[in-house]
């Protein structure tokens, strides 16, 4: 490009009686650029335009994101950019980005460390907004892990701070990386640092139980001095402003999924800015430690009662068990995408984990169990005998059912009481019940005892063969025998 100081060394050789074709030789120009200079001595040299004119056409959309999406940064917009069919550099980007938002950039001075291979791991939590699941919307936070000598990046996307999804994602941390460090820095969560005073830490017990295994040593950062995990924080601003903008994503899962192919397709495969090196060839597993064999289990745990819907309440939601368990004691764990239910140490039902609230999530099996088992009821001998008094009778017992209460043991004692007070005491009697929603043979009882007389009678005769002391009658219907009159009267 020609400057100021180009032209002048033209017209410095000019004046000393060199020839055009000469001074082009010496300067490197073309005669054609030495004649037009030597003609018109006042002539400015002209700004190249063409890295601006390759961006020119993007100008537009650029500017949209930027309003939409303010902090976006330039490698996201680039993505952007070249699925348009740009096909330039990100510095021509950079510098447009840089003049339309007028940034002044100040950087804060500080020391800066780095670790041995296998060394630290530095650990965060990230609040990311939410996720809606129909009417339900759900807090989003990410933990994000980085092997602080290879800058390998790992990051966890969850609904929950809580102790056991600290464990899960950091477990899942040290999969992903092959192996654990000697330390992990960590900032003042509770979930892992309870109380400090000045140099004095106590670390969570849960925390530290955690990392017995592994072991690996904890290392809690000062109150407010974020440039002592500073790989870290710049990690999560790195997830927050290249990987989340523009994403579109369903659940949790499918975010989780897309997390995986960022981090295995762009985050660790990136050349790093610090280091001038690509993280995942830059780890040396070999330096971390060796993942234990014992079997882990980092679910969330609960220990809940079984309720006469023949479900558990957590998170919101209800979960069903198979209807025996009803009245038991069960143990739930949870993970991010299921939920099973215990109950002493069978697996008795397996759900698939509901982000929205007041769900109920039911299995077809345990709503068959129940089907057969009322049928199993309805067949009974006694309550067959218990229905033959009618729609009355019906109602009671579908009334008596929701109380969970032994059903069996209800109705023999409310057909003992049949034979003491006859069927249409017994009627009434299920009536003002129904009326007054009292259900229970104690209920049916009390009323008789208030409000009628027992008839007298005579206990029945015993037979030899107790099998058939126990046959028990059906009321007679006698709509049925007054049928029957009348078809007779018109035959006559």
């Amino acid at each position: 490009m020609i400057n100021k100081r180009m032209i002048f060394e033209i017209h410095r050789l000019k004046n000393m009686g060199m020839s055009n074709r000469e001074i082009a030789k010496a300067s490197g120009c073309s005669r054609k650029t030495v004649a037009k200079y030597i003609s018109n001595p006042e002539l400015k040299p002209s700004k190249r335009k063409g890295r601006t004119l390759k961006l020119a056409p993007y100008h537009d959309y650029i500017r949209k994101l930027i309003i939409k999406y303010p902090k976006l940064k330039a490698p996201v917009v680039l993505r952007q950019i070249e699925q348009k069919g740009f096909d330039g550099e990100i510095s021509i980007l950079r510098d447009f980005l840089r003049k339309i938002r007028g940034q002044s950039v100040t950087r804060q001075a500080y020391s800066r460390f780095e670790s041995n291979p296998g060394q630290q791991m530095q650990v965060d939590w990230g609040h990311f907004g939410a996720i809606s699941y129909g009417k339900t919307k759900r807090k989003l936070y990410g933990l994000a892990v980085i092997e602080s000598h290879s800058r390998m990046l790992y990051v966890s996307f969850t609904h929950s701070q809580k102790q056991e999804a600290l464990h899960q994602a950091l477990f899942d941390a040290f999969k992903y990386f092959g192996g654990t460090p000697d330390e992990l820095v960590v900032d003042n969560m509770l979930t892992a640092v309870t109380e400090r005073a000045g140099s004095l830490i106590r670390f969570n017990d849960n925390f530290l139980e955690f990392l017995l295994p592994f072991g690996i040593k904890p290392v809690a950062c000062n109150i407010r001095s974020p440039h002592e995990k500073g790989k870290i924080e710049r990690s999560i601003h790195y997830i927050r402003h290249n990987f989340l903008p523009l994403k579109k994503f369903n659940n949790l899962p499918d975010l989780q999924s897309q997390a995986m192919k960022w981090l295995n397709t762009i985050a660790n495969t990136r050349t790093h800015n610090t280091t001038g090196e690509i993280p995942v060839k830059r780890l040396q597993r070999g330096r971390l430690k060796k993942l234990p064999d014992i079997a882990l289990d980092y679910r969330e745990i609960h220990i809940l009662y079984a309720h006469k819907d023949f479900a558990l309440r957590f998170d919101s939601n209800t979960y069903t068990v198979p209807v025996w368990a009803i009245g038991k004691t069960a143990v739930l764990k949870a993970n991010q995408e299921k939920v099973w239910i215990y109950y002493k140490t069978r697996c008795i039902a397996v759900h698939a984990r509901s982000w929205e609230k007041k769900q109920r999530i039911e299995l077809e099996s345990h709503k068959s169990q129940l089907h057969k088992l009322r049928k199993r009821r309805l067949a009974d001998k006694n309550v067959l005998a218990f229905l033959s008094l009618g729609q009355t009778a019906l109602d009671y017992l579908n009334e008596l059912e929701k109380t969970g209460s032994p059903l069996k043991k209800d109705i023999i004692q409310i057909m003992t009481l049949k034979d003491e007070y006859g069927d249409s005491s017994i009627i009434i009697a299920l009536n003002k019940a129904l009326d007054l929603k009292l259900y229970g043979a104690d209920y049916i009882q009390n009323i008789l005892y208030q409000k009628m007389t027992p008839k007298t009678c005579h206990p029945p005769v015993r037979l030899k063969e107790d099998r058939f002391n126990e046959i028990r009658l059906c009321s007679p219907n006698l709509a049925e025998y007054d049928a029957l009159v009348l078809k007779k009267r018109k035959k006559t």
